[in-house]
């Protein structure tokens, strides 16, 4: 008789899974806002937890954006000028206790 154990997922493709949802999803859940991250043109829409706005961190990549974008961007959303893989590292070292 053999024992089935749960498939161990890392902390970053957990974060990236609870994170984004699907691009052709647009819900929003309460007390969380939606993001766009990533480089010129590959883009991805993530959806976070509104208390990264509280983080010293993550109020640097907001000030980043609005170096780069201002607040009239192409994407009609809130946009973050790094890589996707920087900002899965940051939310996970934000959101980890």
């Amino acid at each position: 008789m053999g024992f089935r154990l749960p498939k161990i997922i890392t902390s970053k493709q957990s974060l990236k899974r609870s994170l984004s949802f699907s691009e052709t999803s647009h819900v929003v859940p309460k007390g969380h806002f939606a993001i766009y991250v990533g480089e010129v043109d590959q883009k991805k829409r993530f959806v976070v937890p509104i208390s990264l706005l509280n983080h010293p961190s993550f109020r640097i990549l907001l000030s980043q954006a609005e170096e780069e974008y201002g607040f009239n961007h192409p994407m009609g959303a809130l946009t973050i000028p790094c890589s996707e893989e920087a900002f899965l590292d940051l939310t996970a070292s934000l959101q980890s206790p």
